[in-house]
């Protein structure tokens, strides 16, 4: 992870960047010497540098001090704008042993967040090997810190540890990232912070327990790769508010008897994205000291093809006595997350419910792969994570809870069935999650991240592979719980 400071001196013997706004690119030329200045002028003319978020110009000057400046844009200068600053700085500085950055001195706390963001979040690299890590390891931030600075500073650093917790958790190759495994990582990232706890479910925990569909998924991987269900859990004293999260977490999907082919099998590694966020953004909450309960539910499962795997007509008593008819081996998130889900209403009562899932494919169909699709019956609560999406960096949309197809979860043995052939796939699969909300049907927010959980090639803050979907969405908006 980079080193990342703030620092009044603005020497520096190496690369030197400064933050250009749109419309007035020139205007950051104020922060050098007249002679810098002039060749700087004559640069940004000659490159009609535009100032618009992300992109950067480059200057070398071999043999001189600094040896290169950097021109990066950050649009109209919102939060978005100085994160893709950041993450555009830190691949165009990768090279280089260290960057000092030159920002006004009035530059606001949550532009040095971003900007701090930016840098962390794109330099994420992702090995199993001991390649060497790149050249760049330390980079300031000319500015005098005041007290908010820092504490913006401290809040970036949160978000983007745990968001790199979820990448690694996410990259993992299932060969070794078994239920038990993930679970041994959650204790070990939770071990010395006070307030956490971390609790493990094991099979026999689980059969005796009525978890029933979180075994009936798991059962097909054998005992040594069995389901586990993890419990996270952050009390803070004097908490007046309780806010559960469920995460998905299918360590591979083969899909089971409905088994998948080779195209929709070989990421299936990505299938515990849900999982790994509400995890990340938990501790990310500890590390800030969030004066919020909140509990991390972790639903763990390998969907393996076996002798013992479930099958197209099974029967499942989900925890709590919802039945449940499985028509689709390979719909099998949304039968662990009822488990968990369940649980969280009877025996946890929180004020709200929220899941992520790596659901459907469907969501990637009708949103694209940086959109995540959000249901809700609540207008405040969806609108309030809606903002905490933007003002975190991830995008989400709002998606209907049509009533008119709630018929077609019920089952004529069961109270539901996991799957159907009538399409509105993401859509059936959260009304069939809302069967598990109980009182809390208007407190509840279930989001469907199968394609935003994953990224195809760099872009912007994101590198190629797990992206951490939902680190940062979730703490944003807890932290603007605590702060209403």
């Amino acid at each position: 992870m980079l080193d990342i400071k703030l620092a009044t001196s603005r020497t520096t013997s190496g690369a030197l960047a400064l933050v250009v706004p749109s419309g007035d690119p020139f205007s950051a030329l104020e922060l050098l010497n007249p002679v810098d200045q002039a060749e700087a002028d004559a640069f940004l003319d000659d490159v009609e540098h535009s100032g618009s978020a992300g992109t950067v110009h480059k200057l070398p000057r071999p043999g001189r001090k600094p040896s290169k400046l950097l021109f990066a844009g950050i649009g109209e200068g919102d939060e978005a704008g100085w994160r893709a600053a950041g993450a555009a700085l830190s691949k165009a500085a990768r090279s280089e042993p260290a960057l000092r950055i030159l920002v006004p001195q009035d530059t606001a706390p949550a532009a040095v967040r971003a900007l701090a963001e930016g840098l962390w979040l794109a330099a994420y690299r992702f090995t199993l090997t001991d390649d060497e890590p790149d050249p760049l390891r330390r980079v300031t931030i000319a500015l005098a810190a005041s007290r908010e600075h820092s504490a913006a500073l401290d809040q970036a650093r949160a978000v983007v540890t745990a968001t790199t917790l979820a990448r690694d958790l996410t990259n993992t190759p299932s060969d070794r990232k078994t239920p038990a495994w993930f679970a041994k990582q959650v204790v070990k990232a939770a071990t010395g912070t006070p307030g956490l706890t971390v609790e493990v479910r094991e099979p026999a925990y689980l059969q005796d327990n009525g978890f029933n569909a979180i075994l009936t998924v798991g059962r097909g991987a054998g005992p040594e790769r069995g389901p586990r269900l993890v419990e996270l859990s952050w009390r803070p004293r004097g908490a007046k508010r309780h806010v559960v999260l469920v995460g998905k977490g299918i360590t591979f999907d083969t899909g089971g008897v409905c088994i998948k082919p080779v195209s929709g099998m070989k990421l299936m590694r990505k299938d515990m994205g849900g999982a790994a966020a509400v995890v990340g953004a938990t501790l990310a909450a500890a590390a800030m000291r969030l004066p919020i309960r909140i509990t991390a539910l972790a639903p763990l499962a390998e969907n393996a093809l076996g002798g013992d795997s479930m099958r197209p007509g099974d029967v499942v008593t989900h925890y709590g006595g919802i039945t449940s008819e499985i028509l689709n081996t390979d719909a099998e998130g949304r039968l662990v997350l009822g488990d968990a889900m369940a649980y969280a209403v009877r025996r946890l009562r929180p004020d709200v419910l929220i899941d992520l899932a790596t659901l459907t494919g469907a969501q990637g169909v009708a949103l694209g792969k940086r959109t995540a699709a959000m249901y809700s019956h609540s207008d405040a609560l969806a609108g309030d994570l809606a903002a905490a999406a933007a003002a975190g960096g991830e995008s989400v949309w709002r998606m209907p809870l049509s009533e008119d197809y709630a018929e077609e979860i019920r089952g004529e043995l069961t109270d539901i069935i996991n799957s159907t052939d009538i399409g509105a796939g993401s859509l059936l699969a959260a009304l069939y999650l809302r069967e598990f909300t109980g009182p809390l049907r208007d407190r509840w927010v279930h989001f469907d991240m199968s394609s935003p959980a994953w990224a195809d090639s760099n872009d912007g803050d994101l590198t190629k592979g797990a992206t951490g979907w939902g680190v940062r969405t979730l703490t944003r908006w807890l932290e603007m719980e605590t702060a209403a």
